[in-house]
């Protein structure tokens, strides 16, 4: 990316001058409200066919108010980046919930709240200013692995396919108002670069530059990907598509995640983020960040 659209080269204007703090969890902080399958369903899907709870993204256009309050009360507590409700956006993931064609609108929604949302405490800080992630996940298929053991050469989905829903998502994000698009929790390098082509293609398509940042996960301290990859060997996969930022996500703690953190920084030539994960709830039902 030769050219980054205003908002993003202001992003990268504040991060070379300290560091920026992202939003926490939009999933714990879900299931801290302990919604029910009624509050998922709201008045539209009321007489859906599949059960909706736990499809935390149709809560933009279900429960909206609901999605609002965790974006004001992270911008409250000094997030300067909030993420959109839409790890879970594409049709694909929806397609789990019967609600595949929804993807774009979800999209569209999640963004629009976060877009306020920022925009609001933006008026209310304005030398501290608010920005938007589009939250784009890595789904639940992968395009490097085989899901059946016994015939390794099967896939469950094809690039094109996968790329065509990154393409969707990445629209109704765009248009929404999102200031770059995050493609995180990245298990599988060919996924990650199917979402790359899509904003590619998007950007073409509107004739005007979209940023990107992307951010790896490592699934065991050996510190490689599910498709096998050490975070440097990520790094010079994607590098290509000259990111906004790269990083890591999920996975661990804060300080079982800080050697992998310290070892892309030595190959990356961009700006670093990291975020641990938002942890499990313990036997009290309590939830806590490391």
């Amino acid at each position: 990316m030769t050219k980054l659209p205003p908002r993003a080269a202001q992003i990268k204007k504040l991060a070379l001058k300290h560091i920026l703090v992202m939003d926490g969890a939009m999933g714990t902080s879900l299931q801290a409200c302990k919604l029910s399958e009624a509050d998922f369903r709201g008045t539209r899907f009321a007489d859906h066919s599949d059960d909706l709870k736990g499809n935390n993204d149709i809560l933009c256009i279900t429960a909206p108010d609901v999605i609002s309050k965790i974006h004001h009360e992270y911008l409250e507590a000094g997030a300067d980046i909030i993420c959109t409700n839409t790890f879970n956006g594409t049709s694909i993931s929806q397609g789990e919930y019967a609600l595949e064609k929804c993807a774009y609108e979800v999209n569209l929604q999640g963004a629009r709240l976060a877009r306020e949302a920022a925009d609001i405490w933006t008026k209310k800080t304005p030398d501290k200013p608010r920005f938007v992630a589009g939250s784009m996940g890595p789904t639940n298929r992968t395009l490097s692995i085989s899901p059946d053991i016994s015939r390794p050469a099967f896939r469950a989905i094809d690039f094109d396919t996968l790329k065509d829903a990154y393409f969707e998502q990445a629209e109704g994000l765009i248009a929404g108002g999102a200031d770059y698009l995050l493609i995180e929790t990245i298990f599988d390098t060919l996924n990650a670069k199917a979402a790359i082509v899509a904003v590619e293609e998007l950007s073409e398509k509107l004739g005007t530059p979209i940023a990107m940042a992307l951010s790896v996960t490592v699934t065991d301290l050996s510190g490689r990907t599910l498709s096998g990859q050490t975070v440097e060997a990520f790094w010079h996969s994607i590098r290509h598509a000259k990111p906004l930022s790269v990083g890591l996500n999920c996975s661990f703690g804060a300080q079982d995640l800080r050697p992998f953190v310290r070892e892309l920084s030595k190959a990356a030539d961009t700006l670093l983020c990291a975020y641990p994960n938002a942890g499990l709830p313990n036997e009290m039902g309590e939830y806590t960040e490391t």
